[in-house]
């Protein structure tokens, strides 16, 4: 992409993050302070990738996807985790992702990808459990082995 492209590409997230906190202040109570984090995050990384490219002296044409196939396989590997989520809980399959995820895409070293999982799924429960205290759809695996639980 161009400089221009750049600079429109920021302005479009900027603003739909924008749009997407303004919206969130009509929520009820807390409901809307999720939404409203996120739409703000989304309008600072536009603003951000904005920034960047006003300030690069850069505007040579470069390609759109300089890896076609590992974005294939990113995709049908998010395609396959959407698919899992329900069936097996987000915990599981997030935790199949972040392991099948980078050995798809060459990477190899395992034990950096299970360290990178295990922190990754920490990261996610303390995020939506414990800090937005946003209840999760239940593991299968507890399903199984818990049954009463």
């Amino acid at each position: 992409m161009e400089k221009r492209q750049d600079i429109v590409l920021g302005l479009l997230f900027a603003g739909l993050g924008i749009a997407a906190a303004w919206k969130a202040t009509d929520y009820n109570g807390a409901s809307g302070n999720y939404p409203m984090s996120l739409g703000l995050i989304l309008a600072l990384l536009g603003g951000a990738v904005t920034v960047k490219a006003v300030r690069s002296g850069r505007n040579e044409a470069r390609p759109l996807i300089s890896a076609p196939t590992q974005m294939f396989i990113a995709a049908v590997l998010s395609t396959i985790y959407v698919a899992l989520v329900v069936p097996l809980g987000f915990y599981t399959a997030s935790f199949l992702l972040m392991l099948a995820l980078p050995v798809a895409l060459g990477f190899r070293q395992g034990i950096y990808a299970l360290i990178v999982a295990l922190v990754f799924m920490i990261l996610i429960y303390l995020v939506f459990s414990l800090l937005l205290e946003k209840p999760l759809p239940r593991e299968a695996l507890l399903s199984i082995f818990a049954p009463g639980a």
